[in-house]
């Protein structure tokens, strides 16, 4: 009999270039043997040089897709993106709330090229509509100061950061050190335990994609049963294999390589 695998659900922004967004977060899904669904937020006109321009989608049309999935499909795990707008962090929080499959927020803010994805009236919204309904929150360095105040300089600070946006409700936090120097050094802290996750540092600049890809990661692997450290764990694994495998693409940025199991086996 064939079995039906565990349902991911992305919340998030479509990436034109394919690299990033709700493309990024369906491959990963796939990546990881779970079966990937959308409900798309807004849309980006983007590439590898930049994002040209994005558009929200209507509150409603939002809380259809969700409704749609969650009411008929199920999820076993959901994960967040680009929200853009406080209107569109509220419904989504809005409905978060009534389910209780674990939740991944990765608190986009701004693009690999430094193009802003969330509007400054929207920081307060997510603080205190969508952290709190949150397993698990992914802020880089740059979104862990928008929201927090905390500048981050080296990996000492790493620990206070994580305090202060486990003072906004998320069960986890997760304080992504990829732009300080050395290896990547990531904080997993639930208020209690500190857990700490090393890569070493490629050379590679085709990274576009890198944090909704390893939100992704920790969705699907905690639709599989992993715990939260362990999912964290094999997505951080996995990512860092995408990155080092990361291609040119276009005339700037390319993405990180979803397929980079695969293709170490072809």
């Amino acid at each position: 009999m064939v079995q039906t695998p565990p349902r991911v659900l992305t919340v998030a922004g479509s990436d034109s270039g394919g690299g990033a967004g709700i493309q990024a977060d369906l491959k990963t899904m796939l990546a990881h043997g779970v079966h990937g669904m959308s409900v798309i937020a807004a849309v980006t006109a983007q590439n590898s040089l930049g994002v040209q321009g994005y558009w929200e989608l209507p509150a409603e049309a939002v809380r259809a897709q969700f409704r749609s999935v969650v009411d008929d499909i199920g999820v076993q795990a959901i994960k967040t993106g680009m929200l853009a707008s406080p209107n569109l962090v509220a419904v989504v929080a809005e409905l978060l709330g009534d389910v209780r499959a674990p939740v991944v927020v990765d608190p986009v803010a701004s693009s690999k090229h430094g193009d802003t994805l969330l509007a400054n009236d929207a920081l307060e919204t997510l603080r205190t509509r969508l952290l709190p309904v949150s397993t698990l929150v992914t802020p880089n360095l740059y979104e862990v100061e928008l929201l927090t105040g905390h500048k981050v300089r080296e990996r000492a600070d790493m620990r206070g950061a994580a305090e202060a946006m486990l003072g906004f409700g998320p069960s986890w936090v997760l304080v992504k050190g990829g732009h300080l120097e050395g290896e990547a050094a990531d904080l997993l802290f639930d208020g209690t335990e500190e857990r700490w996750f090393t890569s070493p540092r490629y050379d590679n600049r085709h990274t576009h994609g890198t944090g909704c890809t390893l939100a992704s990661a920790i969705a699907s692997r905690l639709a599989l049963g992993d715990t939260v450290p362990d999912a964290v764990a094999a997505a951080k694994e996995y990512v860092t294999g995408a990155i080092r495998a990361g291609f040119p693409l276009g005339e700037g940025i390319g993405p990180v390589d979803h397929a980079w199991r695969w293709r170490d086996g072809f």
